[in-house]
């Protein structure tokens, strides 16, 4: 009994990582269509963190950053010292780090938006937009470099089918990153590459909520498992 406040932490700090995905995303889909002057067929998620209301997307940003380390926290109680138990949590903690840094250093007004903004991307960037940029990079190395640790631990304990989809999430995140650059001509076009890191989002925001509901269950199975054993 000693150990079940200790267990239940850890099960909200897994639960703070099911949360962050879901919540980002359906906070960015609300502001899609209905930010005025937004475009969502051109104009990158990133930018929401823009004009008047632009605090709303980074108020997102920066909690679901936090949301996500939360995270990190519960998967180094829950996992360490297995498989992933070092790497995994570093990773996923690093990702929520980006996330905050994302919305902390927001992107510069660019393709009309905010209106009354040039068309095209800036021709002179800020620094703030120079280190969003930055922040995005460290999001995704965290992101996809975390799917292949949890592709191996899943692999070493037999769960092929979460090996693949961890897998196979780490392999489309670049792809789908280097598609966008490719037919934006290096952002040049603002649409394929509005709808890919959309695309982008969705799949590794939503990879991370998953595996928060497979560790959480995972981890709450374990605890019932030993109370039983130790009632009998």
């Amino acid at each position: 009994m000693s150990n079940l406040p200790q267990q239940q932490l850890t099960r909200a700090l897994l639960a703070c990582g099911m949360l962050a995905g879901p919540l980002f995303l359906l906070a960015v889909i609300v502001q899609d269509y209905t930010r005025p002057g937004f475009d969502p067929r051109v104009h990158p998620l990133s930018m929401l963190s823009l004009g008047e209301l632009g605090w709303i997307q980074i108020t997102n940003f920066v909690a679901t950053g936090l949301l996500n380390v939360a995270f990190a926290v519960g998967l180094r109680r829950a996992l360490h010292p297995g498989p992933g138990g070092t790497w995994g949590p570093l990773l996923i903690g690093t990702y929520g780090i980006g996330l905050v840094g994302a919305g902390v250093f927001v992107s510069d007004p660019a393709w009309g938006y905010p209106p009354g903004a040039p068309q095209g991307l800036p021709e002179d960037p800020s620094w703030h937009y120079v280190l969003h940029g930055t922040a995005f990079i460290v999001v995704m190395g965290g992101l996809i470099a975390a799917c292949f640790v949890f592709a191996r631990r899943f692999a070493a304990q037999g769960a092929r089918g979460w090996a693949a989809y961890c897998a196979a999430t780490g392999a489309a995140l670049p792809m789908l990153y280097a598609l966008a650059a490719a037919l934006s001509d290096r952002g040049e076009d603002p649409q394929p590459l509005s709808l890919l890191l959309r695309a982008m989002a969705f799949l590794g925001w939503g990879w991370a909520s998953v595996l928060a509901v497979r560790l959480r269950s995972t981890h709450g199975s374990a605890r019932k498992d030993a109370h039983a054993g130790a009632s009998a």
